[in-house]
């Protein structure tokens, strides 16, 4: 071999690259150390880009057609080489082929809860995934950003580098979308085109890439926020609540049981309200004291503690129903701590006694009635 075919074969005459892989989004062209040789062809293909990098810049990007390299076609890179009268001998640079193409169905999603106000629950942790479609639309700063000099990038690789960035980008487009917790399931599609008006300028700017389509397949709430959002329900469906508590009452009474007892318990209580108050009243009236001699309260041959002065003093008494936050959270169906909450907040009335609550009737009714 002399020294003509030696130096040829350590130039580069052709530079294409076929994309069978399908999940590749950028590749650099092996050069193995040989030189391109001036007049080189370069081939890309539909659905491809090709950026030169000539001394650790960006230099010329080239689409879809033949192209021969010479000092006309290749300005960017003839100024970085310093070809000021043009180039005739062989030149070094990464040559990088950008699919271009649609990549469909990747998959984003919140690996941790992120945090959003919401004006019917206040601050809220939500979760959230979906899919997007996305094409590279600016090669240089996809390599730049995204890419860097990885010989083959592939779509697995991108998707683990883009699924923070994805959810940064999102959580930011929902707060500026300001959509109710309540209203997300509701609107899911309208969302998805909402957010991609949204996320695409950010993503081209900061990444390269144009976000033709975002989809948002579910958004979960931290499960103590969906039981209230399903108490909220379960009280609209009840509608008149004084009536439910009646019913349930009734219901409790009629069963028998710990709720019958549960339920009869305001009214033994009002009872022995009603016996105390018949005794203090025959304690200040003129009468016989214990043991037949005359007292102060007790009319003479009346007996304040036999059963006909108890009846008497229940007809006679109001009946005063006092409940603990135990049984009034049982009447109500809710959880005790609820009825504390209520009592604290001052929307239910109620008095404390040492660390012991206690809430009158009147109080419940009042509360129930919204007023």
């Amino acid at each position: 071999m002399n020294l003509f075919n030696i130096i040829k074969n350590q130039l580069i005459e052709v530079i294409e690259w076929t994309d069978d892989s399908r999940d590749t989004l950028s590749y650099r062209w092996p050069d193995d150390d040989k030189e391109i040789k001036n007049g080189a062809q370069l081939i890309v293909r539909e659905s491809q880009q090709v950026q030169f990098v000539a001394a650790g810049q960006y230099a010329d990007l080239f689409g879809p057609g033949k192209h021969t390299l010479s000092t006309e076609n290749v300005p960017v890179l003839s100024t970085i080489l310093g070809w000021k009268y043009g180039f005739q001998s062989p030149f070094k640079c990464d040559v990088y082929y950008i699919n271009t193409r649609l990549f469909t169905g990747n998959k984003w999603g919140t690996s941790n809860p992120v945090l959003m106000r919401d004006k019917d629950f206040g601050v809220v942790r939500i979760r959230a995934f979906g899919t997007y479609d996305f094409r590279i639309v600016q090669p240089a700063l996809f390599l730049k950003e995204v890419a860097g000099t990885d010989q083959n990038f592939r779509i697995d690789e991108f998707a683990d580098t883009m699924r923070s960035r994805i959810v940064s980008v999102f959580t930011e487009a929902l707060a500026k979308a300001q959509v109710p917790v309540l209203d997300v399931a509701t609107r899911y599609g309208d969302l998805g085109q909402a957010l991609v008006q949204i996320i695409n300028p950010a993503m081209v700017e900061k990444y390269g890439i144009e976000v033709t389509s975002f989809v948002l397949e579910n958004v979960s709430v931290p499960p103590d926020v969906e039981q209230a959002i399903d108490k909220r329900s379960s009280m609209g469906a009840i509608g008149n609540l004084n009536d439910y508590v009646k019913y349930q009452m009734g219901q409790a009474m009629a069963s028998g049981g710990e709720g019958a007892a549960a339920a009869t318990i305001p009214a033994t209580m009002a009872m022995g309200f009603g016996m105390a108050q018949e005794m203090m009243r025959q304690m200040h009236q003129p009468g016989t004291a214990p043991g037949g001699q005359p007292g102060l309260g007790v009319p003479a041959g009346h007996d304040a503690f036999s059963p006909a002065a108890a009846q008497a003093a229940q007809a006679a008494a109001p009946a005063l129903q006092v409940y603990t936050p135990e049984q009034a959270a049982q009447l109500l169906g809710v959880d005790v701590a609820d009825v504390l909450a209520e009592l604290e907040a001052g929307h239910l009335k109620g008095r404390k006694i040492g660390a012991n609550w206690r809430i009158a009737q009147a109080a419940l009714d009042e509360f129930l009635r919204g007023a």
